[in-house]
């Protein structure tokens, strides 16, 4: 049982010390303490109004760049100020208040084209109108009520700007160590690969979920280090520190894809030796350390290095080259082919660099504590895009071919149906109704359907464990407390699990207004119902309003992802024939081929959870998603021993030929995708590689093998493509 309990230690600590929590903190800290000190005075209900504008402001407090969330938490409360007393005003009249729902909704649901954090002051602006609806006060307070809610947003981010003051960093260091642990994970799932008897497709999908994670994750640590200013200018440090983890640390990512080969055949030759065993138990040891990088980037102390690393790698080594002597000797019944022998190889060497990569990381933490680390040499400008805020991009998407458009219509649509229906019948709390719609209904189907599910999910399970509270728990101090436990459970896994936060949010719903004097067994019923009513119109409009469906504009994502791949792939190539290796554009590139592959593998995982008839080609696309992530790995292999041993290369001019047809077959792909005329099928074949050169270096059968395993997925793409029908 040890093993089991450390590991859930882990999780344990991993989560205290991860940004979702730190979040989760802040937030409930930021809603709670006015409430709290407002009603020592006897002005509660003030309390809540001004906790409701802190709550505002956090929705837009997320990850990223001081800046931007300053920026972002300002122009949130001025608009949650203006809407509240709009909502206000409209509340004496139940059209004007149908009209209000309806374009506020349309306008703030259009901010998706902005951004995410844009889209988020939109919904924090939905949320305070859906809040005030059936809120009727005198005009004499409606003013007094839009100027609390002003004041409970400053009161946030005047608590969010000075925890960051205190602690520049934290946020950085946080989200970095997040991205470390969710690579471990990626090497954890590529070390199954080596497993006698795997479930090979089981594993690709999991590997292909794991890479979306990894590249969220890289794209958010990318935009907090990268538009910091503090951590830019590297005039600290922590700033320094934090800059070289992050680059070697994709470099370690890059290092950890490039590990692919044909595992059917490894196991068929070597699963009896037990070497492939001993591979995955040292990946697994490897993936264990970078865990433990993470963990201390988040809670502050310094990683130790594992003793059994070197010795696992060394006993690899002579198991190889017992294999090796075993395969020379001619009374050997052994069938080891020579380039399978060359694979074995060629992993052991790519672990050794991997353990190399997380020393040189390791040692940073050294040269950080004696105040030797330099400045990082790398263009930060190349890496990062900036949001044009610009009327035309809102302009340019009113139209039905935008699916932001077609989202804003489809929500602002069902948000009026909505507010009819509880109209109609008197509901007591109809905004819950409306608040339920405007959290669950997302651009995509898919999303939309997993929000339903876990709201629906969350809101039955939590209103059960809210009602035992009540009914066994009479002392109001621990009231409090699991209302505070729940607010905090609420808050910390928003953004990271969205089933979880509504299992902690029905049961903090019902305490607080048991507080108030408002709780009863028929708020539960109402409160299950309502979010039954919501979920319905929710799933409803997202599947016959203009729906957005995946295969719609699945072409423009695979054609993106050849494109990447392509330009990579040619970028890596020129080294081997003479142009020597430019780390910046190299990078830029290599960027271009993550994102594009988790946009791909998202894209696909999200037409999975479409209706079986909108799956078009989806057994197609899955196998188009494996074979580019193939192609990805297979040049990020090259790319590894180009970057590292450029003067070593020899002259492969020989294989011109092949990396020119292979990157002709990645364009013909492209054509075929696209559904152009002028696609010549004479392109379509695989080339065999014409040399008389007798191979003096391992390498030298290692790099024409890897030349002519892109030519092959090339190939294979472009059969997979000629099967697409989208």
């Amino acid at each position: 049982m040890i093993i089991p309990i450390q590991k859930t230690s882990n999780e344990v600590k991993n989560f205290v010390f991860s940004p979702y929590f730190g979040d989760g903190l802040r937030i409930t800290f930021g809603v709670v303490l006015p409430s709290l000190i407002l009603a020592q005075f006897n002005l509660l209900q003030i309390g809540i109004t001004v906790s409701l504008g802190a709550l505002c402001a956090s929705i837009v407090d997320s990850p990223g760049p001081i800046t931007h969330r300053r920026n972002a938490m300002f122009m949130t409360i001025g608009i949650v100020t203006i809407v509240s007393l709009l909502t206000a005003l409209c509340n004496f009249s139940v059209y004007l208040l149908g009209i209000l729902i309806f374009g506020i909704t349309f306008l703030f649901s259009m901010l998706y084209v902005y951004g995410v954090r844009a889209a988020s002051v939109g919904i924090a602006g939905l949320l305070i109108m859906t809040l005030g609806i059936g809120d009727i006060r005198p005009l004499s307070q409606i003013l007094l009520y839009s100027l609390e809610i002003f004041v409970g947003g400053l009161w946030y981010i005047a608590l969010s700007l000075s925890l960051h003051r205190i602690m520049p960093y934290r946020q950085a260091r946080l989200i970095l160590g997040e991205c470390l642990l969710e690579i471990a994970d990626f090497m954890r799932i590529k070390a199954g690969f080596y497993q006698e008897g795997m479930d090979y497709e089981a594993n690709y999908k999991k590997l292909i979920e794991a890479q979306i994670a990894v590249n969220e994750k890289i794209d958010a640590v990318r935009e907090q280090l990268f538009k910091s200013r503090e951590i830019v200018r590297e005039s600290t440090q922590e700033g320094r520190f934090l800059l070289v983890i992050f680059v070697d640390m994709v470099d370690l990512y890059e290092q950890i894809m490039s590990t692919f080969y044909n595992y059917q055949n490894l196991h068929k030759q070597f699963d009896k030796t037990g070497i492939l065993t001993d591979f995955e138990n040292t990946l697994h040891l490897l993936a264990a350390q970078i865990e433990e990088i993470g963990a201390s980037l988040k809670d502050g102390t310094n990683p130790n290095l594992s003793l059994k690393l070197p010795r696992k790698i060394k006993d690899l080594k002579l198991e190889i080259e017992s294999l090796v002597r075993l395969k020379e000797n001619e009374n050997s019944p052994v069938t080891f082919s020579n380039i399978g022998l060359q694979a074995l190889k060629n992993i052991e060497v790519n672990i050794e660099n991997i353990y190399l990569r997380i020393k040189k990381i390791r040692e940073y933490f050294r040269e950080k504590k004696l105040k030797t680390l330099l400045k990082n040499d790398i263009k930060i400008a190349s890496f990062i895009s900036h949001q044009e805020y610009e009327l035309d991009n809102f302009t340019d998407n009113l139209n039905l071919k935008s699916e932001n458009f077609r989202h804003a219509l489809r929500i602002s649509g069902m948000m009026l149906i909505g507010f009819i229906i509880a109209q109609s019948f008197h509901f007591l709390h109809s905004n819950w109704i409306l608040l339920t719609i405007v959290v669950i209904m997302k651009p995509a189907y898919s999303l939309t359907k997993e929000r339903n599910l876990d709201r629906l999910i969350g809101t039955i399970s939590g209103a059960f464990i809210g009602m035992v509270i009540l009914n066994y728990v009479t002392d109001n101090r621990i009231l409090f407390a699991i209302l505070l436990v729940c607010m905090l459970g609420t808050y910390s896994f928003q953004r990271k699990t969205y089933l979880v936060s509504v299992v902690f949010m029905t049961p903090f719903i019902l305490i607080l207004f048991d507080f108030l004097g408002m709780g009863s067994r028929a708020l539960f019923i109402e409160r299950v119902c309502d979010t039954l009513i919501g979920g319905g119109l929710a799933f409803i409009g997202s599947y016959i309003l203009l729906p957005n469906w995946e295969h719609e504009k699945l072409k423009k994502t695979l054609i993106e992802m050849l494109e990447a791949n392509l330009a990579y792939y040619h970028q890596v190539s020129q080294m081997y024939f003479g142009v020597k290796y430019d780390r910046i554009p190299y990078k830029i590139i290599r960027k271009e081929v993550f994102v594009r592959s988790a946009n791909l593998a998202s894209a696909f995982q999200r037409m999975y959870s479409e209706p079986k008839r909108k799956q078009v080609s989806i057994n197609e696309i899955h196998k188009f998603s494996v074979l580019n992530h193939l192609l990805s790995s297979y040049v990020a292999t090259l790319a590894l021993y180009a970057s590292e041993h450029f003067e070593e290369i020899a002259d492969f001019e020989d294989l011109k030929i092949i990396a020119q047809h292979t990157e002709t077959m990645l364009k013909e792909s492209m054509k075929i995708i696209e559904g152009s005329e002028f696609v010549t099928k004479e392109n379509i074949h695989i080339l065999k590689l014409k040399t008389n050169q007798e191979p003096d270096e391992e390498y030298q059968i290692v790099i024409p093998e890897q030349f002519m395993n892109i030519q092959k997925a090339a190939y294979d793409i472009c059969r997979i493509s000629e099967r697409i029908q989208l």
